[in-house]
């Protein structure tokens, strides 16, 4: 039997193309404008329990001591943790574990990645 040739056609939706070309942005280490950059670093936590209220009340009472610093809320079964800022430095974590230390009772600084402020834009 003898064959013949002939042509395929590939039918996709051109968003998959988008899409490719995102990953591969991914992929390289560089990211969009709006992801967080991020670094290693360190947080402090100042909760860490099985109820998830007493997690958020702590989080409510640090943010009210120190609006400008951001908290994270972490579940890892069965407890809740709470971390607060994101530093640079072992040595800025423990200026704020000294500042806080009489308002929660068990704290730690904790070394992990951390979200890099965002870089200031000029008007040049």
């Amino acid at each position: 039997m003898a064959q013949t040739r002939g042509t395929v056609q590939v039918i996709k939706d051109p968003l998959l193309d988008t899409l490719i070309a995102r990953r591969s942005t991914l992929g390289s280490g560089r990211s969009s404008a709006n992801a967080p950059q991020t670094a290693n670093g360190y947080r402090v936590q100042i909760f860490f329990g099985s109820s998830r209220q007493a997690a958020y009340d702590a989080q409510a009472r640090f943010n009210d001591e120190y609006p400008e610093l951001r908290t994270y809320i972490i579940y890892t079964e069965p407890n809740f943790k709470v971390r607060a800022g994101d530093f640079r430095t072992r040595l800025e974590a423990q200026k704020l574990v000294s500042e806080v230390r009489s308002m929660f009772t068990s704290i730690f600084i904790i070394p992990e990645k951390i979200n890099l402020p965002k870089p200031l834009l000029s008007d040049d």
